[in-house]
């Protein structure tokens, strides 16, 4: 049996509430798992101290562990169901680490949380879900107003390979993922391919395809569509520059190797909030 599930709702702009299977299955899918990310973002808030506000903190895989290092950190996302997986997950935590956590249902585009934040964080690209540049500016500027003066904006974006831009897209090809167990027993293979591209826009259309084997052997195709927005690293860099960022680093990956040591690599920005011109 395959379920597919159609264009996101607006406040949810990764379309993961139209996919209920997507937040059950994140947190054991192998790639995400074994994401060299949580080291940094946990560093880098010891190192600024908090509050820090998370957005797009899904089912706290950055959050939680964020909060077990002693930081005061809020986390705002845009599905309920990744939410709702995250607070499951903070109930078998200590009680001094759910203290330190704060959730908030809301949308990275128009926000508003009544105070202001020593550093923000956008871990695993949620701002390429926006696919202008009048939502990426509106989330830039929500971002600015949450910040201290002189406090810190840290996001990861994936690096556009040219090469790979350049050669014609083949829907046929896919990426394959090794299978993982469930805790219910469910196995799970997931495949990835990019449908379509569009080189004006910058945008490609990509399908996750999730193969199930329940233990009783019913097996089952579940299928999400999304749409992606690919910015390269000057045009990043002067999105920040409109919203009143200064960019301190720019990394090519978690390790903080400098920003063309490889390539393509990650696209990792410092930014600090400027004053009000």
């Amino acid at each position: 049996m395959e379920r597919r599930f159609g264009q996101p709702p607006p406040l949810d702009a990764s379309g993961y509430d139209r996919a209920a299977f997507i937040p059950e299955f994140y947190d054991h899918v192998v790639p995400y798992a074994s994401r060299p990310d949580i080291g940094f973002y946990v560093e880098t808030a010891r190192q600024h101290g908090g509050p820090v506000l998370e957005l797009g903190c899904g089912t706290g895989r950055i959050l939680i562990p964020t909060a077990r290092a002693g930081i005061n950190i809020n986390g705002l996302d845009a599905s309920e169901g990744m939410l709702r997986v995250c607070r499951a997950r903070l109930d078998t935590e200590p009680a001094d680490v759910q203290r330190r956590t704060e959730l908030h249902h809301g949308d990275i585009r128009q926000f508003d949380l009544g105070h202001r934040f020593d550093l923000i964080t956008l871990p695993f690209r949620p701002f390429q879900y926006l696919l202008t540049v009048e939502e990426q500016l509106a989330c830039l500027n929500a971002i600015w107003h949450h910040l201290q003066l002189n406090g810190r904006l840290v996001f990861d974006l994936f690096n556009p390979s040219v090469h790979h831009l350049a050669k014609p897209v083949d829907p046929a090809a896919t990426d394959d993922e090794p299978p993982f167990t469930h805790p219910d027993r469910r196995i799970v293979t997931r495949r990835s391919r990019i449908l379509e591209r569009d080189l004006a826009d910058q945008t490609f259309a990509g399908e996750l395809v999730y193969d199930v084997t329940h233990p009783g052997g019913r097996t089952e195709r579940l299928v999400h569509h999304y749409r992606f927005r690919y910015l390269f690293r000057f045009e990043a860099e002067h999105l920040l520059a409109r919203a009143g960022f200064s960019v301190d680093h720019v990394y090519s990956g978690f390790d903080h190797a400098p920003y063309g040591s490889h390539y393509p690599g990650e696209l990792i920005f410092v930014a600090r909030r400027r004053p009000a011109s």
